[in-house]
Parts: C-alpha cells; structure tokens; sequence
C-alpha cells in the first residue's frame, strides 16, 4: 500500500509536487486508502465521517492546472479535512453529527471553506465531532455522534479524543491529511489538539468568517486550523482570514489581520518575552503538572522571562454564566441555520428535539438531549438576561482576567496547560470525566486567541502547554510555540494502543 507519510508538511509535500515525486491525484488517493485502512476499518478511529466522492477528480483537475498555470495559492494539491459542522457546497452533507440532518447538502459553502477552494486545497471530507458541539446532553461524550460513532484516541484507543473537533484533531495525528479546520466555542479546537498531539490555534473571534457554520454560542464561536506543526497553522491562518460580507464582524478581522503570519516564525522568539504561569490552571493531574513544569524551564533556556505566579481568570470550564450563555446561542444558532437550510428534515430546535425523540434507539442510545431540551425554554439573544450574562463573562474574561494580568505583569502573553490531565477513558453510558484544570475558558470568554503546542507525553498519552493573550495576538502565539516546538520537537506519531500497558511509553514521556 503506499500510504502517505504521516508527518508531511504544506512546504514538503509542495516541495515534493514541484519536484514531481509525487501529484495530487497520488497522494489524494493515499489519503483516501489511508482513511480505509486506519479510520474505516483497523483501529477504526472513527474521525471520517464521510469522505469526498469529487476528491480524485478535484486533485486531477488540481494537477492540470498546475502543469498549465502553475499553483494558484499556497494550498494548491494540499489534502485537508473539514469538521462537520462546516458547510459544502457539493456532494457532501453537513450535519454536526446528527442523524436528524442526514440530508442535508448545503447550497453554498462557508466562507472559510471557499477560502480553502482559493488557495488549492483538496477537500477529502468531513471530520466526525460531538454531536451538535457537545451540546445534546449534559452528560456528553467527546466525540460520540448518532451519526458518526465515538472517535477514537489514536495514541490509545480506549481514552477521550476530546472536545466536539475530536474528528479534526485525530485525522491530523493519524496522517489522514495534511491538516484539518475544527472550530470552537470554549475548548473545542485546543483541548483535543493538546490530546492528540497537534498543533490547534483557535484566533480572535472576527479574525475568521462564521458564516455557513453551525454554531454554539455567539460570541465565542469561531474556526480555526489545526496541524502537525505551527508553521502549517500559519500557512492555514493566512489564506481563512478575510472579509465576509454574511459575518460583518469579520471586517474587523480583516483589518486586523496580519500580511503574512508565517513571518513571525522565528525560532529566537522567546527570547526577552515576559510570559506569566497562570497557576489557577495548573493541580488536576501531577503527570501534566510535571511536564508543563518542564516546559517552564524549557522556556527560560530559550530566553523567556517568566513571571509566576499570575491569575488569568475566575472562570471555571463550562461554568454556570457560560453554561447559560450557551442555552441562549445554541436556540438561536440552531433555529437560525436550520431555517436557512431548506434541505435539513428539520427546521427548528423544536422539531429536532421531536426527531430525536422519536428515534430515540439511534439517537439517544446512551445520553439524552436534556441541554437541548433547556435551550428551547431560554430567552431571545439580546433580552435583558442576555446582555447581563455576555457582559458579565467579558468583564470576568477581559477586564478583570486576561487583560489585567497582562497589563498588572506587562506580559506578552499567558501559559498553561491545555488540558487538566491527560485523556480519561471513554464512557458513554457515564459521560466525560473532565476535570476542572486547563485553560481553555478565559480565552474562549474574552473571545482572544489561543495556540495549544505538543509537550510531551504522560504514559503515551499526549499533553499540550497553551499560550494565549490579548486580541489579534495572533502572530506573537504562533512565534512562541513555533520556537518552543522547534527547541524541544515533543510531537511523536500515535502507535494506536488498545490500552494502557498493551505497549512501551512514547519516548517523552514521563
């Protein structure tokens, strides 16, 4: 079988294109048999949900441009992944994991899936994620869809792949792409990126387009990319930024954008960068504290002032405010993309909570629809509790949070780990067992940005250090982690473990 490597870059597999080692078309199709061999059958990760019947064709036509006219963007031949709540316009469905959106073929795509078309990316499918963001039940389970199954952990198959772009996350690891766009309204891109051994950017919400995504919560909901290496994440964040006319607050994002983030990868980044410890994160697990530990001392050797300790927030993840802004935004995002959607079975978060009782064997075969079932009894966006509740989070995520400590510690930025502790074992008869460490909430709050970098391993399960900072801080994250992971190169391949014990710790590990 020639299957791809599993750790190729954007600039080799470009490199290697220009060179003629390989086209399009050959490593589409590697892909594809990959996906066949490891996701579909094998380990059967699960994180497909359904591949691209266009993808060959796309590819072949890709090379015959190329061989004509030479690459049109960055992108060009690139095979990538999209979570699937992004919308298509093809042959693909989009259904946020739900059988009751099985059908559903969009009439356009979202902005930033045009922007992949743009730059040349072959779009091999779509990625499975927790059913409609993790926002069914309160008892979810990270990445199980009635659609899609449970995506697997690939560096041990019985642990949590994490967060709703578990699908996104674990086909970048598992080299069924180059790379994949997940999106996120608190955790969703970086916890399962820091499980899974990538690289997960999720940017300042407005950087990126939201429109023709199925949503949780404005505003906290945006895309981003995720991958093996930073430098692929820039290369990803340069051509999703833009102006989308459906999302006004992209202007902004526009304006904000910077020319090319690809230049702030400079290995000397850290140095002279004030970076504070925010110890609130940190006590869940002694493994990853002791490797976020490590970290710390890594980013003194490569010149980094760090200030410790430093307070970025009170929020805890997915705590009460938060919970409740999100019965707010999943009733209006739902309704909102379900009415503009004429080939959805559903066009209401009423009729969908009917579907799902009324097959309920297939749907709800483990956990309920119990947050569903609240959000249709909330509030309209914009009533008085709604704009207590969104200025009460930005007051506890910005002013009184992330921006003070910045400012009270002249920082650069915050580090932490991304996750509490590494991948508990999936149960979906129990649900989760997340723990309360990790940082994902102050940023997804504030709507700031937020890059999660490999760190190494706890019993061959991956940990994540994450940096974030004030907004459009973009380019300074992506030239922090891309020096951390350049000096220190923690990511391995996943060895697809059934359990722990069934084989030797990664090298890395504790």
């Amino acid at each position: 079988m020639n299957l791809p490597p599993s750790e190729t870059t954007i600039a080799e597999l470009q490199s290697a294109y220009e060179q003629g080692v390989c086209t399009a078309l050959t490593v589409c199709q590697a892909c594809l048999e990959r996906i066949a061999v490891f996701d579909a059958a094998g380990p059967t990760l699960r994180s497909v949900i359904e591949t691209n019947p266009d993808a060959p064709a796309i590819a072949e036509a890709l090379d015959r441009e190329r061989r004509q006219q030479g690459p049109r963007g960055p992108l060009h031949g690139v095979p990538l992944l999209v979570k699937d709540s992004l919308d298509t316009a093809d042959r693909m469905m989009t259904t946020a994991g739900s059988l009751a959106l099985v059908g559903n073929v969009a009439g356009r795509d979202a902005f930033v899936v045009q922007r992949l078309r743009q730059a040349g990316a072959v779009l091999l499918g779509k990625t499975n994620m927790s059913e409609w963001g993790y926002m069914r039940s309160t008892r979810a389970c990270s990445g199980w869809s009635s659609r899609g199954g449970q995506v697997r952990n690939p560096y041990v198959l019985d642990r949590s792949p994490l967060g709703s772009s578990s699908g996104s996350a674990v086909a970048v690891a598992a080299g069924f792409c180059v790379a994949a766009i997940g999106a996120e309204v608190d955790g969703s891109i970086v916890r399962p990126a820091s499980s899974n051994s990538i690289v997960g950017l999720k940017p300042t919400v407005g950087l990126l387009s939201r429109s023709g995504i199925i949503g949780v919560a404005d505003p906290q909901d945006t895309a981003g990319p995720m991958a093996r290496s930073v430098a692929d994440v820039a290369t990803l964040l340069n051509v999703l930024t833009g102006h989308d006319p459906l999302d006004p607050i992209s202007a902004e994002g526009a304006r904000r954008a910077a020319p090319d983030y690809r230049a702030f990868l400079n290995p000397a980044a850290l140095q002279g960068a004030r970076l504070g410890v925010a110890r609130e994160c940190f006590g869940q697990h002694e493994g990853t504290d002791a490797l976020i530990e490590q970290a710390i001392a890594q980013l003194r050797e490569l010149g980094a002032v760090i200030v410790d300790p430093v307070r970025a927030s009170e929020l805890p993840f997915f705590g009460e405010l938060e919970l409740q802004l999100f019965l707010y935004g999943v009733k209006a995002s739902l309704n909102l993309y379900l009415a503009d959607h004429p080939g959805a079975r559903v066009r209401s978060l009423e009729e969908l909570i009917r579907f799902n009782r009324d097959h309920a064997a297939a749907v709800m075969p483990f956990f309920q629809q119990e947050f569903l079932e609240q959000a249709l009894a909330a509030g309209e966006l914009g009533d008085a509790g709604h704009r207590r509740i969104v200025a009460e989070l930005r007051r506890l995520g910005r002013s009184d949070g992330i921006d003070r400590a910045l400012q009270e510690h002249r920082l650069d930025a915050l580090i932490a780990p991304t996750e509490g502790s590494p991948a508990f074992m999936i149960d979906p008869v129990v649900g989760d067992h997340i723990l309360r460490g990790g940082c994902s909430t102050p940023p997804a709050v504030a709507g700031y940005p937020h890059i999660t970098v490999p760190a190494g391993y706890v019993h061959g399960l991956p940990v994540g250090l994450s940096f974030f900072a004030g907004a459009w801080q973009e380019g300074k994250l992506l030239g922090y982690a891309h020096a951390f992971e350049q000096a220190t190169r923690h990511r391995r391949p996943p060895s697809f473990l059934p359990t722990l014990g069934a084989g030797t710790p990664q090298r890395g590990s504790l």
